[in-house]
């Protein structure tokens, strides 16, 4: 009975507490309606941090919502009918009528191009205007690029290496989007842009050294081959799984939004990227923080043996850009003259207004994922073949510079035979420099070594010196 008394007694008091809050509540939330001499502020802009949000202040306490004055002029309508929620990020009308979002537009996003297949302008087009120095330098760092893959996938092949990763069929998404950024911006890469590097001045030795895994290189032999990385030219070692270095790069774009400097970051990723975690994160926090941050999706057709058609229900990655609040563009990914005003832009925007921008480019993987693949078992042959001949993005970019009276066939000749014996002499140069030191496996991480690192390189010691056999000759022990 004292329990019973007890709880109704609680239940009266926590009703009448919840019914002076509940009138509280509606006392302060309905306001007049917007009339001609204070207008509702239309949300087509996404208002900027510290801005005013439809007609309010993030952080004040203005009401959050609004509805006609009891006065309404117009003779029986409800004036409960046009109720406008302010919310921050802009008014929000209700309506009676039940409406679901499509699940897809009728048309999908338009393509940003400047050049045909055949290596023409398209009338009427709009782009960044290309010097001839800016413009032959692009080109040659595509060539470059194209015999680098390929020299590298004959040696891994002749079991030289012990893996590698091409970036053929997507040559004009690695330089041209270099081309249209600072030496200051920072670079987040996926495994597929050793063409960034090449265009900041990563030597073919340097490529080799790492690939090679010898005392040379950066990383001391201690990433697979194709993980580059470079501390001088602002480029983050590449690492092996699937987006992790999307929010990386919304973080590093805070820390550059914060020091004020004249910089943004980019991150490449693939289609198959987005269906990670990391990358819904990243973009959230990006467009959340207002911080200068590219991220650039290769939609290249396959991760791994995963069709587009089985990545996205929705049209592509383009859309997912403007779910999360950012500016985003579709380009045509074998354009490189598409690919460079769409980056340089971006940079523009992404530094100047402290934003984000995705940036989608439709392209095609032509060689193999990787050398342990072998593409011909999931995708037909005259798909591959249509790729590398008719949409091939270096010989599209060539005709364009071949029309500004810019190349030739003897010029063409002369670079590939220059950039092949550069590239062999770089790997034999490779060859022969010693390994790094089996201690080098330890070291780096901790200032003072740790008790069981310590135990673990000496049961490593102890095993080499059991089964020498088991292990490479030339790594000093």
């Amino acid at each position: 009975m004292v329990l019973w008394l007890a709880r109704s007694r609680l239940s009266h008091q926590f009703g009448v507490r919840i019914g002076a809050v509940d009138a509280l509540r509606r006392s302060l939330l309905w306001a007049p309606s917007p009339s001609p001499s204070n207008p509702t502020p239309t949300p087509s802009s996404h208002p900027r941090r510290g801005d005013r949000c439809g007609g309010r202040v993030f952080g004040d306490r203005r009401p959050l919502c609004s509805a006609p004055s009891v006065g309404s002029s117009d003779e029986g309508e409800d004036p409960r009918d046009n109720r406008v929620l302010d919310f921050p990020g802009g008014k929000v009308t209700f309506i009676a009528e039940m409406r679901f979002l499509s699940e897809s537009p009728v048309e999908r996003v338009n393509c940003y191009r400047v050049l045909d297949d055949d290596g023409q302008t398209i009338s009427g087009c709009k782009f960044q205007e290309v010097s001839k120095e800016v413009a032959l330098k692009m080109y040659n760092d595509m060539v470059t690029l194209q015999v680098m893959d390929t020299i590298f996938y004959e040696a891994q092949r002749q079991g030289r290496i012990s893996f590698y990763l091409t970036s053929i069929g997507e040559e004009a998404i690695n330089i041209a989007s270099a081309a249209a950024l600072s030496l200051d911006d920072i670079v987040l890469p996926q495994y597929r842009e050793p063409g960034v590097l090449l265009w900041r001045g990563f030597t073919l030795q340097e490529f080799a050294n790492q690939c090679f895994g010898n005392k040379s290189d950066y990383g001391k032999g201690r990433q697979m081959p194709i993980h580059y990385g470079s501390n001088q030219l602002n480029y983050f070692t590449v690492s092996s799984p699937i987006a992790t270095q999307l929010p990386h790069a919304a973080g590093a774009a805070y820390s550059l939004k914060m020091e004020k400097k004249n910089a943004c970051v980019i991150t490449y990723f693939g289609d198959g990227g987005t269906s990670e975690g990391d990358f819904h994160a990243a973009l959230n926090f990006a467009a959340v923080m207002e911080v200068p941050v590219i991220f650039f999706c290769r939609n290249n057709g396959w991760a791994i043996s995963t069709p587009t058609t089985e990545q996205f229900r929705s049209d592509g990655a383009v859309i997912r850009g403007q779910a999360y609040g950012m500016r985003s563009i579709r380009v045509d990914g074998n354009d490189a003259l598409a690919v460079y005003s769409a980056v340089h832009a971006a940079r523009e925007m992404a530094i100047s207004e402290c934003r984000p921008i995705l940036v989608e480019a439709l392209t095609y993987r032509v060689g193999h994922h990787s050398t342990s693949d072998d593409s011909t078992k999931y995708r037909p042959i005259h798909e591959i073949e249509h790729w590398r001949t008719a949409r091939d993005p270096i010989s599209r970019y060539r005709k364009w510079i071949e029309r500004n009276g810019w190349w030739c066939d003897a010029t063409e000749s002369e670079l590939r035979s220059q950039v092949r014996k550069e590239l062999l002499q770089a790997i034999q140069v490779a060859e022969r420099v010693e390994k790094p030191p089996l201690s080098d496996l330890f070291t780096d991480v901790y200032d003072r070594v740790p008790s069981n690192l310590i135990e673990q390189e000496k049961s490593l010691r102890e095993t080499v010196k059991k089964h020498p056999g088991d292990y490479p000759p030339d790594v000093p022990v």
